[in-house]
């Protein structure tokens, strides 16, 4: 640990990303989507003239935020964008939660959350999941906190709230920031996006990472009330005033704009998870239910580190987590049909 370092720097604990190995394996453990993404992304990295790269881009991402406005459903005042939803959520601590009160967010949830706490100082209270591994939402709005964070659906759980559970949270937290980030919610979950013209605390996340096949690319966006997204401006200004590159937003309107091939791959990964969770349960494992692109499995007599070695070994790539709470069960990505038979033959292999 170095000297020249800062002491905030000294004691941070970064967030760990899931492996990217540089060996073929069937890579099932970060999420990604295993389909490609629009046709029409591929149109403008072929057409994209590079003469626009000797100029900055808009600051305001305003043809990206119309883009994604019309998509969702609401009006560009609402919309801000990110380079990846990361950058969103690290510009939301900073512009939100830096308060006398701690911020409320769930005890097993995205565990980049308690990272921004420790990089910006912010005092955090965490909360266990219910007794059916859901985020407890009566007890974020009963503690006495500066904000609210969850994942909804949420990681690496699964589960999603309605759109009704939301807003009953609204209802009862009115004077402060509510977040929801919703990462996989294209993936069987309840958008609480049409909730913000009515709460004007309410600051919704996404990703164009997961359903729309651009991990690569690094584009998020934060759906709330002008007040909020006034909030978010002030700090990327401070801090960068250009996120989203010309590129990264030809492409995010290319994606944004082929509904077709966004539901026909959003409804393969569906199908494909619950075909897969019904052959997890028939090898034994308890499955949580999910409204991802993952699944979350545990076997009551298997090791699930072991499983974890035995199926990277036989060129299999899922995530486990060694914590006291999920240290017994794996995070699986759904990836193709393919891919995912490959995973039961080895668990099959390694269960027997």
């Amino acid at each position: 640990m170095s000297q020249l370092w800062s002491p905030a720097v000294r004691e941070l604990t970064p967030y760990i990303p899931g492996e990217q190995p540089r060996e073929r394996l069937i890579k099932l453990n970060t999420n990604e989507n295993p389909y490609p993404p629009a046709p029409g992304v591929e149109k403008v990295l072929r057409e994209f003239s590079a003469d626009h790269l000797r100029r900055y881009p808009d600051p305001t991402s305003n043809a990206l935020r119309a883009a994604l406005a019309k998509a969702l459903g609401t009006d560009v005042a609402h919309v801000f964008v990110g380079n990846g939803s990361d950058e969103v959520l690290a510009l939301a601590f900073q512009a939100f939660f830096r308060q006398d009160k701690p911020l409320a967010m769930p005890d097993i949830s995205y565990s980049f959350y308690p990272v921004y706490c420790r990089m910006y100082a912010i005092e955090s209270q965490s909360f266990p999941l219910d007794d059916e591994w859901r985020v407890d939402l009566d007890a974020l709005a009963a503690s006495d906190n500066g904000g609210i964070i969850f994942a909804n659906p949420n990681a690496p759980t699964g589960h999603g709230h309605g759109r009704a559970a939301i807003e009953a949270l609204l209802q009862k937290v009115q004077d402060r920031v509510v977040l929801v980030d919703e990462a996989y919610v294209d993936f069987g979950g309840e958008s609480a996006v049409p909730l913000v013209d009515k709460y004007p605390n309410l600051l919704v996340t996404g990703t164009f990472s997961k359903s729309r096949s651009l991990a690569g690319m690094r584009l998020g966006y934060a759906v709330g009330s002008p007040e909020l997204v006034e909030g978010l401006t002030r700090v990327k200004d401070s801090f960068n005033s250009y996120p989203v590159d010309a590129l990264a937003s030809a492409i995010g309107i290319a994606a944004l704009e082929d509904v077709d091939h966004f539901e026909a791959t959003q409804q393969a990964v569906i199908t494909t998870r619950e075909r897969t969770s019904q052959q997890l349960s028939k090898l034994g494992f308890k499955v949580l239910p999910s409204q991802t692109n993952f699944v979350l499995a545990s076997h009551p007599e298997q090791d699930a580190a072991q499983l974890f070695l035995g199926l990277r070994e036989r060129g299999v790539l899922v995530r486990h987590f060694n914590t006291a709470t999920l240290r017994d069960w794996l995070r699986i990505t759904i990836g193709t049909d393919d891919e995912m038979d490959s995973l039961i033959e080895v668990l099959s292999e390694l269960c027997r």
